[in-house]
């Protein structure tokens, strides 16, 4: 609300609790008129707006109803074509009044507050380019929903791998073989002479180191870059770091991916 207005509100204000309110002793009388008056010096506006309502109910053509709804409209209620009817009711039922072209200037002043919002509304072509906007975005979600799913559903493959893995791994692997193993063998250490007894040496095989079975590294996969999506993006989706990801794709320049570009997710 614009300086001027506030004053002329004011002003005007200050005559209607001063009694110059454009109003005859019939209206003054009227209870609800007079409900309204008080409403409004206690700054209780919607409750001020209802009573004077209930005034017009009782009398459509109380100029002075009007006029009070008017000004609440405009500077309290936020209305402005509220205000202009009001406002044009005033004037059709009291034309000579003092005040007209103080109140004409108000309807001028509504009436660029309409014009105002209605330009700032967007048109049916914006509307359109938004709506189309917003449903690639949501395409755009739903397949990077698609993609963590299918994402999670690789890591949780992996991990219980790895699980199982590492359960085989912990078993017992010593073995200790006794002389009667098949992988013992005897053969003499010294040459004999012939008719003496040959003393047989136990060889016993060296201890069998356990082999852990390796566990092939989790490799990348290839992934194809979206529309709108940047190489921080893919980063944030996958959970990796800027550097792995220039790692694993040294010929991309990734400040400049385009969509249909195949990448390398470490």
């Amino acid at each position: 609300m614009s300086f001027r207005i506030r004053f002329l509100f004011v002003c005007l204000l200050a005559a209607t609790l001063s009694g110059c309110t454009p109003a005859d002793q019939s209206d003054e009388k009227e209870p609800h008129y007079a409900l309204g008056i008080s409403r409004v010096n206690a700054m209780d506006y919607p409750g001020a707006v209802e009573a004077f309502e209930e005034s017009l109910e009782v009398n459509p053509h109380s100029a002075a109803a009007h006029y009070q709804l008017g000004m609440l409209y405009e500077n309290q209620e936020s209305d402005p074509a509220a205000a202009i009817y009001h406002y044009e009711q005033y004037l059709k039922f009291d034309p000579s009044a003092e005040n007209a072209d103080i109140i004409r200037q108000h309807i001028g002043s509504c009436k660029q507050q309409l014009a105002a919002a209605v330009n700032s509304l967007p048109s049916s072509s914006q509307a359109q380019d938004q709506l189309e906007k917003l449903i690639e975005q949501n395409r755009q979600l739903q397949q990077q929903v698609q993609n963590l799913q299918e994402s999670l559903k690789q890591w949780n493959v992996w991990y219980a791998t790895q699980t199982a893995a590492k359960s085989n791994s912990s078993l017992p692997q010593d073995i200790t073989l006794s002389q009667s193993d098949p992988g013992s063998s005897t053969q003499p250490t010294e040459p004999v002479e012939p008719g003496q007894p040959v003393q047989p040496t136990v060889t016993r095989p060296k201890p069998v180191t356990p082999v852990h079975p390796e566990i092939p590294p989790a490799r990348g996969h290839a992934y194809v870059v979206e529309r709108g999506e940047t190489a921080m993006a893919i980063c944030r989706k996958f959970g990796v770091h800027l550097a792995e990801l220039k790692a694993a794709n040294p010929a991309v320049n990734l400040s400049r991916i385009r969509p249909g570009e195949v990448l390398n997710i470490p």
